[in-house]
């Protein structure tokens, strides 16, 4: 029997679709995998253009007769666009949906952060009272599940109030076998082109105050001054809001997803120190990739992981010293297998296997 599961793709119709995106694209690839003859999936786009593109994600689409701003408002409420034929409706963020579907349907929602409270500073009040006013109204709705996705997360919405007979953990997923990385010759290229040679310290991302780079840059000065085998440090991701100073950082800016997986490799020691964060995926793809790591305490997705260096994000020497600490770690194969083998659970696959069975 076909089991129709309806995911929202709202996020990919945002001006910045962000991690909750890469989320979103990972979940079907994991699912898909699963080769469930079963399974029917269904994206549910808001009316427009996505702003990230969408033509690979291996789903059916239906359009809801809506803009991502109105059913945003709309979703709390009523499941605009949503088929009346699904099994689970899986509201990929707090914007929802939260209903729909047949009357027996399994409604869930991923929960990945609670940043707005850790780090108010990162968005604006509208913001900060839109994700409060959602997240309540998810508490008392006991009819959806929750799916957190970052390790913690569940404990502190017990601790806000929600019976934790509803909430499921989720891991995530930085597999990509699907992209071959650029050879060394071609990020050798890419990096000369922008005045880059030798070696180089990498940091993925986007380019916001809670990234914390003014510090990163810093420390990174202050280390490289003394280890040049740390070299300029290189920046790859887009522009957030606000303003940042990175210092005399290299930025790349976008790049293509085989270039960001040749630098993870190539770089001497990845570098990732966010004041706060929901859950940090680029730690977890350059230990994938098996580079050395030095990470925020901040961070939970390498919370646990004794492969990486942790540091206190507010303390730039400290950072300093993480940089130099991990740029003394081993970094033959055997040690960056070891890396590999810190995150090897950490698959799109297992994500969807989490999701599953929260939706049983």
């Amino acid at each position: 029997m076909t089991r129709a599961v309806s995911i929202s793709l709202d996020q990919f119709y945002r001006p910045q679709p962000g991690g909750i995106a890469t989320y979103v694209r990972g979940l079907v690839q994991g699912l898909v995998s699963l080769d469930d003859e079963s399974l029917r999936l269904v994206g549910v786009a808001p009316r427009g253009s996505p702003t990230q593109d969408v033509s690979d994600l291996a789903l059916e689409r239906v359009r809801a007769n809506a803009s991502v701003k109105v059913l945003t408002r709309l979703w709390a409420r009523w499941p605009l666009g949503v088929p009346d034929f699904s099994d689970v409706v899986h509201a990929t963020s707090v914007a929802g949906p939260f209903a729909g579907g047949k009357k027996d349907a399994v409604h869930a929602a991923a929960l990945h952060d609670l940043l707005w409270r850790d780090e108010p500073s990162a968005s604006t009040p509208r913001g900060i009272r839109f994700h409060e006013r959602r997240l309540q109204m998810l508490k008392r709705r006991e009819d959806v599940r929750i799916i957190s996705t970052a390790p913690g997360l569940a404990q502190r919405l017990i601790e806000d109030g929600f019976d934790p007979g509803r909430l499921h953990d989720s891991r995530l997923g930085v597999d990509d076998a699907r992209t071959v990385p650029d050879n060394e010759t071609q990020v050798r290229a890419a990096l000369a082109a922008r005045g880059v040679e030798g070696p180089f310290t990498l940091y993925v991302g986007t380019r916001e105050p809670r990234k914390n780079l003014e510090r990163l840059a810093q420390a990174h000065a202050h280390a490289a001054s003394t280890n040049q085998e740390l070299g300029p440090l290189v920046l790859v991701g887009p522009p957030g809001w606000g303003d940042v100073d990175s210092g005399d950082a290299v930025t790349l800016g976008l790049v293509s997803r085989s270039l960001l997986q040749g630098l993870y490799r190539d770089a001497s020691v990845f570098a990732y120190v966010p004041r706060a964060e929901g859950w940090g995926l680029p730690p977890v793809e350059a230990l994938h990739a098996g580079a050395r790591v030095v990470a925020s305490v901040t961070t939970p997705s390498v919370a646990e992981n004794s492969e990486v260096v942790r540091v206190d994000p507010l303390d730039v020497e400290a950072i300093a010293e993480g940089l130099i600490s991990a740029l003394s770690h081993a970094n033959d194969e055997q040690a960056r297998q070891g890396r590999r083998a810190s995150v090897a659970s950490l698959t799109w696959r297992n994500a969807a296997l989490d999701h599953m069975a929260a939706w049983q």
